[in-house]
């Protein structure tokens, strides 16, 4: 089974979370595959920072990369935008499953602009690991939305948008992270039968 990650909005596949995220699930005895959309390919060439491509463009790479790779065992999804953008592609590419780190699910400080219609139906087995405090969905705000049941989740205590939480909490980073891989290794390892 192979797992392809993409980016979030302003972060390349080569930023902290990224590959900290990718050699957890290495270490854990996945194969994983990271690619950047078009925008940010750019923004590698010439340096010039640049909002991310249309919907209809990030969706297209997506549904190129797995052409490319074949949807046979592979599991897509990656962190914010690049997870939101592979759940939307997930159910018609016949991809094995769904993995998504800190998923958007609305802009932060505004919840009442959800992105969750498509995950009312969403018919592929699906792990989003998700910050109590994610400004882009907290815990709180998740568990009131009508999701499709095949959606599980794992909750980083008081973790960010990153995962990351406050020093006070008790909780690390790296504790949140690696808690998070290891139900990612659970979700990709039920796949498998």
């Amino acid at each position: 089974m192979t797992v392809v990650l993409a980016h979030g909005a302003g972060a390349s596949m080569d930023s902290r979370f990224m590959a900290e995220a990718a050699a957890g699930l290495g270490a854990r005895s996945w194969c994983v595959a990271r690619f950047e959309f078009p925008y940010m390919l750019r923004r590698r060439d010439d340096g010039k920072k640049r909002p991310p491509d249309r919907q209809q463009v990030l969706e297209a790479t997506w549904q190129e990369v797995i052409a490319e790779l074949g949807p046979q065992g592979l599991v897509i999804g990656g962190k914010s935008m690049g997870g939101r953008m592979a759940s939307l592609v997930a159910d018609d590419s016949g991809v094995a499953g769904l993995l998504c780190f800190g998923y958007p699910f609305h802009p932060p400080g505004r919840p009442d602009k959800t992105r969750i219609d498509h995950l009312r139906r969403l018919a592929t087995p699906t792990l989003i690991a998700q910050g109590t405090r994610d400004p882009f969905g907290n815990g709180d705000e998740v568990a009131n939305y009508p999701l499709d049941p095949a959606i599980a989740f794992h909750w980083a205590p008081d973790g960010n948008h990153d995962l990351a939480p406050r020093k006070r909490s008790g909780n690390t980073a790296e504790g949140n992270l690696g808690a998070a891989l290891d139900a990612a290794d659970r979700f990709l390892r039920s796949l498998l039968g």
